[in-house]
Formats: structure tokens, C-alpha cells, sequence
């Protein structure tokens, strides 16, 4: 059975159709209204049909414990078959709601909405940070759900890690820049609203997502990236556009690796499931698996760099001189079974291209050293994407054994963003690492998404064997750091492309950084007279630049340069013939409807164009000059 309980204002339906397997009702049904209640979402599964009685004692408990968290004696009872692709039957349904109702109402004011009618509702979420709960119930006896392959019926391997996380004791609070530790319930979140949609989205652990977020629709229409329906969900296409701005990021952020002294490496994407050393890793790690045959051996596909880099490490000879040691490979494709309700545009993928960073350290002040350093190199890297500080809010977990030796590194944190941060503390340790904090953006739809991280790990180099020579000759097992400080390479466009979507709702004009746009400039002449002009100043600038020759009004393609973002459009008619200089509408210092125009020389347009890509990659124009000679992919 799964459940999404919302504790609302209200909650209120209408039946609309009865569908074929409707159950029969008596009119006071067809309609209904709870206010301040707890809506219990309710989808009946099929392992359900083998212990009922079981399913509905722990889905009672569950609603029980929910509400008395919330306060609340009211209680809705809502069949939502949407929240399961593996439903019961439908009779066997109608009854397990029925007995629920009637489990419920010995303590609680209880209503419960019709099964198999078409209805309109309305829910009011009240928003606070345990108002979005989500939970999986498996009844005594019951297999739980398989993921079904083109082979037939395989079961999903999940790792220890995953199925802690969901136990795991967590306790919540808020971190001020002062040094303040407070209570999520206690701290007033009304002053940062994105931090309280972090805060729900983390305790409420509601990942699914109920409808296209914003990005969705402009990554298709700036023709960058789009759903590949021949492959598996969460593995996207990319156009030539899409190509060049990941081309770009991930050039950018090797750069900056090994300007911080990182060496880049490649590794396998397939590694042997029953090796001993990885099947360990693979149950510390929180991430489902990809698991393929081959030869007759069992093997996973990557969702890191970790094995990767920890197998060479081994078979390295590392001196306490070349520590700390880093390595990093950008991993086109890490690859993760994500789950379906949560698979949505650029958001969440199952392939996806990671810059994974490893840093092998003395000790652990040598650690902690790197830690302050790579965290500082995070937000100097999303700055410089285009994502800054205001942009994301940061969640930091860590056991209360480490919190309790490294206060001073923790505090400093939230001093350096100099804003509250969300903390997670863990009285035990359920996976490799003491330490990591994640730099989360906050979509439209209120969905967090973790970009850069960095994590302090202490059980891998004594599993993967890995020592160095010390000082006095002999070895010790090194401390690891693993940083992303980017996070993934397709995360930075979708925050990328949901920001400017935010900011087109203020009335801002939407566009990606100068450095990361398709086209930087777009040239369009009056008629066609002009085009040979065109040429001759396109010449003159040293950019990703591109001419609108096309059979169509002047208005019409200055709208569709605005439509593509294009930070640049320069017209070219008589006048800039005649005088020399060019037209140029800036889109940056643009107001929605009301561009910025400004006459320069072309050869000023590019000093300018420089100057705001200095220090990052530079790629070619992806697509042909002209217009005219371009396809259209959607």
C-alpha cells in the first residue's frame, strides 16, 4: 500500500463519473468537506491482497502516528490510484478502505471518498514542515514490489545503504550564522520561504513529482535537451545546442579541478556485482542499481566514480608527499534506478554526467582542511555557472559524534553563506561518511535538488585496502573526501533554466550566462541587400555568432532571437552601412517588452563579449551560420 498523508485546511470533492469499476454509493457520498484534517492518499497494491489485515493494521498505524504528530483528530480517506503502477484488484480495495474507515473511527472523525468515481477535489496543505508525508507499507508475508525488465520479473536491488536511509532516526534543526543550533518547529521560517520548501521537501521525503516543472517546456523550446522514448525513462536526448552548454559546464569544471590540483582519470561503467570488495561498497552506498548480465556474471552499471578511483588507489604507491591526492573523472554516464513518479525533465535522471572528485588525506585534520577548501571552491563554481548563493539553500548532515569534535568547522558553514542552513544530525552512523553538505536548489515546484556536495568518508580506504607511506616509512590508511562541485552537469542547466523561469514570473527577462549560450550573437539584416554586411561584421566578432537570412519580417525574427534568449541581436540596415557601427539590443540591461539598445562598433560588441567570458571554455557555434540552412529538431 502507499500513502500520501497532507495535514490541510480543508479538503473537499465531487464526483464527476463513475468508471467501470466504480463502487455503488449512496448520494450523502458523491460530495464531501473535512476541515483541518488529515488527507490520507491511499493506493491499495496487490502484495496487499495476500495479509489485507496486515496492510490495514500498518497503514492504521502509520495515519495514527501522522496525526497525533499534527494534531489532529480528523481524517480523510482518499482512494489515489495514481500513487501505484502495481494496484489491487478492485473489489479487494473497496474493502481494505472500508475496514481502514472502520479501524479509524473507534478514534478519529473519519470520511472516506468513493472508489472508482471521477472526482474534483481541493486540498489545502498547510505547509509547515510535517505537513507532506509519504510512506510504503508491506504487510507480514508479502513480497514487496519487483521492477519489471525485458527478461520478465526481476527484483530491484536495493541497496542497505537505500533501505537505512529510510529508517534512519534523523533529527532536524536549523543552523544560524551565528553558531545556533534550533528546532525545525520552533525557528520562524517565514522570512526564507525557500529554505521552509527545503525543510518540507526533506522531512516530508515526497519525492515524486505531480507535474511538469517550467524547465520542461524551455528545454525543449531552446531545443537543448528532450525525452528519448527508444531508451529507458530518465535517459534524455541532446541537441546540438543542449550538447554545447554540457560540453561547456563539464570543460568548465575540469578546468577548475585541476587548477585545485585534481588529475583527471577515466574508469569502467561496469563493474562485477559479486566482486568482494564493491558488493560491500555497493550496500554502503544510498543509490539504486542498474544490474545487467555479462559472460554469465552478475554487473552493475556506475553510479560513481568512487570504484572506479578507489580500485586505482589501491594499486598505487602514494607518499605522505603527494597528499592530499585528488583525482577526478567526469563520468558521462553514472547511472541510477530512479524511481518513475520521480523521473521529470533534467531534474532527476537515471543517466546522468557526474564530476566526481576524490581526495585521499593524511588524517583527518588534513580532512577537515580540505573540506573548508572545497566547499569554498563549490560556491565559487555555481557562482561562476550562473547560480549564486541567494539562488540555493544548504543542507549539512554529520553524526552528533563529529558535530560534537568540529563545531567551529559546522558553524563557519552557515557563517559563510550568512544565512540559516538546514541540518540533519544522526546519533549513528548508517553509511560510509561523518560529514557532507549538499548546495540544494529549490525549484517552481518546490522540489529540492542537491547540485555540489563534498563528504567526509571513513570506511572506504580501509575496504578498498588502500595505505600510504607516512613520514617514518610506514603505512596508514588515508582519509577520503568525495566532492562534485558542480553537482550533475544536467542539474546545472535544469537550476539554470527553472531561475530563469522564477524570474520571467518577477517580471525579469529570462537567459542563460553569455558564456554558456548557444548563440552569443545573432545578426539580422533588414533585407537582403544587407546580408553581405553581415558577413563582414560577423567576422569581426569573436564569438558563437550567426545570421538570420531567412524569408520573414524583421519583427519576426528579433521575437524569435527573444524566444531563443540570445544575449546579442544586432540589426544591420542602411543606416549601419552607411555609418559603420551596429545596432545592438542587450538582453541583460532589457526590461520584458522594453529592450536596451545601444549603437557600437562591432569591434567594441566583442572587447565586451571577452570581457564577460573571460577564464571560462570557448566552443565553436554548434550549428550552420545561416539560418536558412539549419533543421528544426522539435
Amino acid at each position: 500500500m502507499q500513502l500520501l498523508l497532507i495535514h490541510s485546511d480543508y479538503i473537499e470533492y465531487e464526483t464527476k463519473k463513475q468508471t467501470p469499476v466504480a463502487e455503488k454509493i449512496e448520494e450523502s457520498l458523491k460530495s464531501g468537506r473535512l476541515e483541518e484534517a488529515l488527507t490520507a492518499f491511499t493506493a491499495v497494491e496487490s502484495a496487499d491482497e495476500a495479509n489485507p489485515e496486515g496492510a490495514i493494521e500498518k497503514a492504521v498505524s502509520e495515519i495514527e502516528k501522522f496525526a497525533a504528530q499534527v494534531k489532529t483528530n480528523r481524517i480523510m480517506l482518499y482512494p489515489y490510484a495514481h500513487l501505484s503502477s502495481d494496484l489491487s484488484s478492485p473489489k479487494a480495495a473497496v474493502q481494505v478502505l472500508k475496514d481502514m474507515e472502520k479501524a479509524l473511527s473507534a478514534k478519529y472523525e473519519v470520511k472516506r471518498a468513493p472508489f472508482g468515481w471521477y472526482k474534483a477535489f481541493t486540498v489545502s496543505c498547510k505547509g509547515h514542515p510535517l505537513s507532506e508525508l509519504s510512506r510504503s507499507i508491506y504487510p507480514e508475508g508479502a513480497a514487496k514490489p519487483s521492477v519489471k525488465t525485458e527478461a520478465g520479473e526481476k527484483e530491484e536491488v536495493v541497496s542497505e545503504a537505500l533501505k537505512a536511509e529510510g529508517t534512519a532516526k534523523s533529527y532536524w534543526k536549523i543552523l544560524t550564522p551565528d553558531g545556533e543550533l534550533h528546532d525545525v518547529e520552533g525557528f520562524d521560517l517565514s522570512h526564507y520561504p525557500k529554505l521552509q520548501k527545503l525543510v518540507n521537501y526533506e522531512i516530508s521525503k515526497n519525492r515524486a513529482v505531480e507535474r511538469a516543472p517550467p524547465h520542461v517546456e524551455l528545454m525543449r523550446r531552446l531545443e537543448l535537451a528532450d525525452y528519448e522514448p527508444g531508451s529507458d525513462s530518465g535517459n534524455m536526448r541532446y541537441y546540438p545546442k543542449g550538447r554545447l552548454v554540457k560540453s561547456l559546464l563539464e570543460n568548465y569544471v575540469l578546468d577548475v579541478a585541476t587548477d585545485f590540483g585534481a588529475m583527471e582519470v577515466e574508469t569502467p561503467i561496469m563493474y562485477d556485482m559479486n566482486h568482494p570488495t564493491l558488493k560491500n561498497y555497493l550496500d554502503r552506498f544510498p543509490a539504486r542499481q542498474y544490474s545487467i548480465e555479462s559472460d554469465k556474471r552478475q554487473m552493475f552499471l556506475r553510479f560513481a566514480a568512487c570504484f572506479g578511483q578507489f580500485l586505482m588507489n589501491h594499486d598505487m604507491t602514494i607518499s605522505y608527499k603527494n597528499m592530499p591526492l585528488r583525482m577526478i573523472e567526469m563520468t558521462r554516464y553514472s547511472f541510477r534506478k530512479e524511481q518513475r513518479g520521480e523521473l521529470v525533465g533534467l531534474r532527476r535522471l537515471r543517466a546522468f554526467t557526474m564530476p566526481d572528485m576524490h581526495t585521499l588525506c593524511e588524517d583527518m585534520s588534513q580532512a577537515v582542511s580540505q573540506f573548508k577548501e572545497q566547499y569554498d571552491l563549490c560556491i565559487n563554481v555555481l557562482d561562476n555557472v550562473g547560480i549564486h548563493v541567494n539562488d540555493y539553500e544548504v543542507a549539512i548532515r554529520f553524526t552528533k559524534d563529529f558535530y560534537e569534535s568540529n563545531k567551529d568547522l559546522i558553524f563557519n558553514m552557515a557563517k559563510t553563506v550568512n544565512k540559516p542552513v538546514l541540518v540533519e544530525m544522526w546519533d549513528t552512523r548508517f553509511f560510509y561518511f561523518v560529514l557532507k553538505f549538499e548546495f540544494n536548489f529549490v525549484d517552481a515546484l518546490a522540489k529540492a535538488s542537491a547540485l555540489s556536495t563534498v563528504q567526509i568518508d571513513v570506511e572506504n580506504a580501509e575496504r578498498y585496502d588502500i595505505s600510504y607511506v607516512n613520514a617514518d616509512g610506514k603505512l596508514e590508511r588515508p582519509a577520503v573526501l568525495h566532492c562534485s562541485p558542480s553537482g550533475a552537469i544536467e542539474r546545472c542547466i535544469y537550476a539554470l533554466l527553472e531561475k530563469a523561469a522564477m524570474e520571467t514570473e518577477e517580471g525579469k527577462v529570462p537567459m542563460l550566462p553569455v558564456w554558456l549560450s548557444p548563440t552569443q550573437v545573432r545578426i539580422v539584416p533588414v533585407s537582403e541587400k544587407h546580408i553581405a554586411f553581415a558577413e563582414d561584421v560577423s567576422k569581426k566578432l569573436e564569438c558563437r555568432v550567426d545570421i538570420d537570412d531567412r524569408d520573414m519580417s524583421l519583427g519576426k525574427k528579433v521575437r524569435e532571437a527573444g524566444r531563443e534568449w540570445v544575449p546579442y541581436v544586432v540589426v544591420i540596415g542602411d543606416k549601419e552601412m552607411e555609418e559603420g557601427t551596429i545596432n545592438v539590443s542587450v538582453r541583460e540591461e532589457s526590461e520584458q517588452d522594453k529592450p536596451k539598445k545601444v549603437q557600437i562598433t562591432p569591434e567594441e560588441l566583442s572587447a565586451r563579449i571577452k570581457e564577460e567570458t573571460a577564464g571560462k571554455p570557448y566552443k565553436k557555434l554548434p550549428l550552420a551560420k545561416y539560418l536558412s540552412a539549419r533543421p528544426k529538431f522539435l
